[in-house]
């Protein structure tokens, strides 16, 4: 029952603006490889497109980081992690206005922790 609850929930949210956060995501992620001292940021940008795309069903988890990691998301933050992080905040709030719109906040959420600091994020099943 609850896979078909996913499903069903993934389904909805790529199609009330889940596909449009992947994609942004994935274009970041792109246009962040383009030169080698981004490519670690691009693959960040890849991760979260893949969990923007299908959240319901799983979860972040977060691994022991080393002291590359944290310098990672200090550069992270820095460089637009905090802006893209407000943007789910935003639109968090905005959707957590309605009844409907609930289950669709509590991602962006998710969204907002790996988005501000994804480096030692791992997105598992739930």
């Amino acid at each position: 029952m609850a896979g078909i609850l996913s499903l069903i929930g993934n389904l909805l949210w790529i199609i009330f603006g889940g596909f449009w956060t992947a994609v942004e995501w994935l274009l970041a992620g792109l246009i962040m490889c383009l030169t080698i001292i981004g490519i670690p940021f691009g693959i960040q940008g890849f991760k979260i497109a893949a969990f923007a795309i299908w959240p319901f069903g799983r979860t972040i988890t977060r691994q022991p980081t080393g002291a590359g990691k944290i310098l990672l998301n200090i550069i992270w933050i820095f460089l637009g992690g905090w802006y893209i992080a407000l943007g789910h905040l935003f639109a968090a709030f905005i959707l957590a206005i309605t009844i409907i719109g609930i289950p669709f906040a509590v991602q962006h959420f998710k969204l907002v922790g790996i988005a501000f600091a994804p480096f030692g994020a791992q997105i598992v099943s739930a």
